[in-house]
């Protein structure tokens, strides 16, 4: 048996697990994500105890980490997360700090591309080529793969600040992203439903409707992506997507959206199974990272 280490690094917890698949998970761990002086030292303790304990030799490590993120392999940022809203985490040197302690052959991406990478393999989006793995929670991000690969690009995709229809006289709330104000991020994440609405999402009512404006802007968001990547499956992953029956709502309102235009049968039949839940659930990110340490051995 072969092990491998993975750790979805999020804005809010760092999972971080030892396992070959899903089906053989050897030990796993939350950790509240602080800043990187206290939550990297928990992290490389989680490793090294466990693998002293259970007396094993973990083969490689991946690393799916929020960002922006340097992953251009030849730049002075590689490795890093860069200009991350999160003040404690910018300029971090994630990868080196925790390869340097590990002493593990180690991958690293963004925490999307994980999940959609473990999605492919493992998930719902199996037996698929071109595909987008979503996160709705305490931020907005999307992990695109095309043909087989992640894509990445100038430094890679930011899905969550993309921009969309917002009517001011529907919805006077002017967005939280500090950046950008009201893209999707801005507009739809966690805490821009709790600053728009007063009270924490998963305390809203299932009636409320918060949800429909949700989900419709969601659908917008989508169908930029269905315009643009032409992809055969999205899956939406991240706490928000948990609220009861609304990713039906977001099916019903990326159809009314796209309004016909897309003519094919996934969508115009078959949108259950277009946009979809997680496979994995949410174990996405974490059993992703195992996914991609096991693209290095």
């Amino acid at each position: 048996m072969k092990w491998y280490g993975g750790i979805e690094a999020g804005g809010t917890k760092f999972n971080c697990m030892i396992a070959n698949n899903p089906d053989q998970i050897l030990d796993e761990i939350r950790i509240s994500t602080t800043t990187p002086d206290e939550t990297l030292p928990e992290v490389i303790s989680f490793f090294k105890s466990a693998i002293s304990r259970e007396n094993i030799e973990v083969t490689s490590l991946g690393i799916g980490s929020f960002g922006p993120l340097g992953l251009n392999t030849s730049a002075s940022d590689y490795g890093y997360i860069t200009s991350t809203p999160k003040i404690a985490w910018r300029n971090t040197p994630l990868l080196s700090q925790l390869q340097n302690a590990l002493n593990l052959p180690t991958a690293f991406d963004t925490d999307v591309n994980a999940a959609a990478l473990g999605e492919g393999k493992w998930g719902a989006a199996a037996g698929c080529e071109n595909y987008v793995y979503l996160t709705i929670g305490t931020g907005i991000g999307g992990g695109a793969f095309v043909n087989g690969k992640p894509v990445h690009g100038l430094i890679h995709p930011e899905m969550g600040h993309v921009f969309l229809p917002h009517d001011f006289t529907v919805d006077p709330f002017p967005g939280s992203c500090p950046t950008h104000g009201d893209c999707i991020e801005g507009l739809a994440s966690g805490p821009a439903l709790k600053d728009r609405w007063g009270i924490p999402a998963e305390q809203l009512p299932l009636d409320h409707p918060a949800w429909h404006l949700e989900a419709r802007y969601l659908a917008y968001m989508l169908a930029n992506i269905v315009l643009t990547l032409s992809p055969e499956r999205i899956i939406m992953g991240g706490g928000v997507m948990n609220v009861p029956g609304l990713i039906g709502k977001v099916q019903r309102e990326l159809a009314d959206v796209l309004n016909g235009y897309v003519q094919n049968e996934n969508i115009l039949e078959n949108i259950e199974q277009y946009v979809r839940h997680p496979g994995l659930g949410d174990r996405a990110g974490v059993l992703g990272s195992i996914a991609l340490a096991q693209t290095i051995t």
